[in-house]
């Protein structure tokens, strides 16, 4: 799913797309081209680093939401607390399968219109 969701924001938005980190090579942040946000990050991460009980690592995307939107979202499965950004305002979905690819494909338009 994570290319269908990488091809998704390349072909919906006029992004940069980067790999800023060489320890972490399949992290890659999606920016405005004119203020240089990140609306999205990329990453594989370990699933006991998101606190779930499964050996392995997994596809995840962090996206910007309205604070009062954070916690009902994060009662949806897949939806978790953000992965090491603020978790007041970002969200981390797992990238497996568990939720649609629509409604991932939504919560990046909501993520690219807050960080205009």
């Amino acid at each position: 799913m994570r290319e269908e969701i990488e091809n998704y924001i390349n072909e919906n938005y006029n992004t940069l797309q980067e790999y800023p980190w060489t320890k972490y090579p399949n992290y890659t942040t999606f920016k405005h081209r004119n203020n240089k946000k990140w609306f999205a990050l990329i990453a594989d991460v370990q699933y006991e680093k998101l606190k779930i009980e499964k050996e392995g690592m997994v596809d995840v995307i962090n996206l910007k939401n309205l604070p009062e939107m954070i916690g009902s979202l994060r009662k949806e499965n897949g939806i978790l607390p953000a992965y090491h950004m603020n978790k007041e305002h970002w969200i981390t979905i797992l990238l497996d399968g568990t939720v649609e690819k629509q409604k991932i494909c939504d919560l990046i338009d909501i993520s690219y219109e807050l960080t205009r």
